[in-house]
């Protein structure tokens, strides 16, 4: 899923979707909270695997800031 949600967040990148990742990042995010307070089950993988997602998501809204003149 990695290279699948890389190719996507590279279009949303593209076409300057801001909205689109922000709602990526803030679904995954509530997803993160939920297995973090679950204790009925080792979530140790999918925790790893969403805050993977987030990284990726970031470094995409990162490169929608403006960049500074300088």
């Amino acid at each position: 899923m990695p290279a699948s949600l890389k190719t996507l967040v590279s279009a949303y990148v593209r076409a300057k979707n801001r909205q689109a990742l922000e709602n990526m990042r803030e679904l995954r995010r509530q997803l993160l909270e939920r297995l973090q307070s679950t204790s009925s089950i080792n979530a140790a993988q999918s925790r790893a695997s969403i805050q993977e997602d987030l990284r990726v998501i970031e470094e995409g809204l990162e490169q929608l800031q403006p960049r500074g003149r300088g």
